[in-house]
């Protein structure tokens, strides 16, 4: 009994003292965001035909149907054109902000409202991969998606690094963009055009004051026992969105396997010869046919699917295993886009898979990538000091700063491979490996350190000792 209380209380510690799985929720961020506005960009010359007056399902039969099922969507709040185009825009600009990780919290609820707008607007467009992003917009609210390879993370550090030098801090952007936001909110909720299911409404509005109270408490509490009751909140919304984000993608896996057991033609291991030969399924016929020209590939394909999708949620226990599986997954989802056109939905279906990939790959691939962006910015900078040169200037330009600062704070690598503060003795078990540890690895997980601090009493900060939440507003 007394194991358990130990137990209980080391992973309540653990959910109410950090927001967990910091390089998780950051590649999500970024492979949702990336999915649909790469979708807005090549629907571009086609928007008005999908969701907007010239496409076959018009205004008139939409509002019918939003009328019924209460559905969020802005474009129903007026049918002229310059709104439709001025709401396509905003997605595709807070798609592109969130990909960034400019004001994360900010953009991931214009970016919910993008996403749902666009596509209960026209609901019979879409595919598989258009009802995960529906979902994970959701869901991305809640994370705190922001901490790593974002802008936010940036701008923490600079302000941290002045506040450390004695200078004054000010946001005036986070406050304005509050006050815009709050007041199209008012406007809209006075006009009655979020009278239709609350849900979305609700997010919006409580979302809206949470910054707003955020924002107070930061510059106004007198004590730090108020900002502290506010960070357990936030961690307790980003890991319950986080695990639900998990439990969304085992459900996805297990609920197709099992449909395709059921299907006489996944017993009898054809089900992939069809959608080969089906000219909307193959933008390389020539690719597509010598697959199929091959009886035991079909065969091994077909079943080896169905088993991936059954197996997936129980190989959560062993990540070794699962780390076989995800690759053999995202390889999959590869697949589908190339033989059978589907970029969109393998692009959302991969970024649903990441939440499970390892902390140490994905620190490793920040790494990678950071020093990829400091060699392009060098050759870059150097071709300008030539330039300058030549032109008769002779002077090298100021340098610019390299966009490592970009992919936000990071710990110190472990020289073992695993997550920072894990436990010596315990790192043949595999912690760090994925968001999934939080509950089995109570030291393995990426995230902010809790301290203790002089006084006995425990505060978290982050990695480069900012503290989380004090970047203010639309983090």
């Amino acid at each position: 009994m007394k194991r358990f209380a130990v137990v209980a209380q080391t992973a309540v510690a653990r959910v109410t003292g950090a927001a967990l799985g910091p390089y998780q929720s950051a590649v999500i961020r970024i492979g949702f965001s990336l999915t649909w506005l790469l979708f807005l960009l090549r629907e571009l010359p086609h928007r008005a035909e999908l969701y907007g007056p010239d496409g076959p399902w018009s205004w008139e039969l939409a509002r019918r149907l939003i009328d019924g099922n209460g559905a969020f969507t802005t474009l129903m709040w007026s049918d002229a054109r310059g709104w439709f185009e001025a709401v396509y825009a905003l997605a595709v600009l807070a798609s592109l902000l969130l990909l960034l990780g400019w004001r994360t919290r900010t953009m991931s609820v214009l970016f919910m409202v993008g996403v749902l707008s666009l596509q209960n607007r026209s609901v019979f467009v879409g595919d598989g991969g258009d009802n995960v992003l529906h979902l994970m917009s959701i869901y991305l609210v809640f994370l705190r998606c922001g901490q790593v390879w974002s802008l936010d993370a940036r701008r923490a550090r600079r302000q941290a690094g002045a506040r450390a030098r004695g200078e004054r801090v000010t946001d005036r952007v986070g406050p304005a963009l509050w006050g815009v936001l709050g007041f199209v909110l008012v406007t809209a909720t006075a006009a009655g055009r979020l009278d239709g299911d609350l849900t979305v409404p609700l997010i919006l509005w409580a979302v809206w004051a949470a910054l707003g109270v955020r924002w107070a408490v930061d510059r106004l509490a007198p004590t730090a026992q108020p900002r502290a009751l506010l960070d357990v909140i936030t961690h307790i919304l980003h890991n319950a969105g986080l695990l639900v984000v998990m439990a969304e993608a085992c459900l996805i896996y297990a609920t197709a396997g099992w449909y395709k057991v059921q299907g006489s033609r996944w017993q009898d291991g054809t089900a992939v010869y069809y959608p080969l030969h089906l000219d909307y399924f193959s933008p390389w016929p020539a690719l597509g046919g010598l697959l199929a020209s091959s009886g035991t590939m079909l065969m091994l394909v077909t079943y080896g699917t169905v088993i991936v999708q059954v197996a997936f949620p129980f190989t959560l226990f062993n990540r070794r295993v699962k780390n076989v599986l995800l690759v053999v997954m995202i390889i999959e989802h590869t697949a589908i886009a190339i033989v059978l056109g589907l970029p969109f939905f393998s692009l959302a279906m991969i970024a649903a898979d990441a939440v499970f990939l390892p902390t140490s790959f994905l620190r490793r691939l920040g790494r990678w990538a950071g020093v990829l962006t400091d060699a392009f910015l060098g050759r870059e900078r150097g071709r300008g000091r030539d330039r300058g040169g030549e032109q008769g200037g002779g002077l090298d330009p100021a340098p610019t700063p390299a966009l490592e600062a970009d992919r936000g704070p990071e710990p110190d690598p472990d020289p073992d491979g695993g997550s920072a503060g894990s436990v010596p003795k315990q790192r043949d078990s595999g912690e760090g490996e994925g968001a999934e540890g939080a509950a089995e690895n109570p030291e393995g997980t990426e995230g902010p350190a809790s301290v203790r601090s002089a006084e006995g009493a425990d505060r978290t900060v982050g990695a480069e000792g900012v503290e989380p939440g004090r970047v203010g507003f639309g983090t």
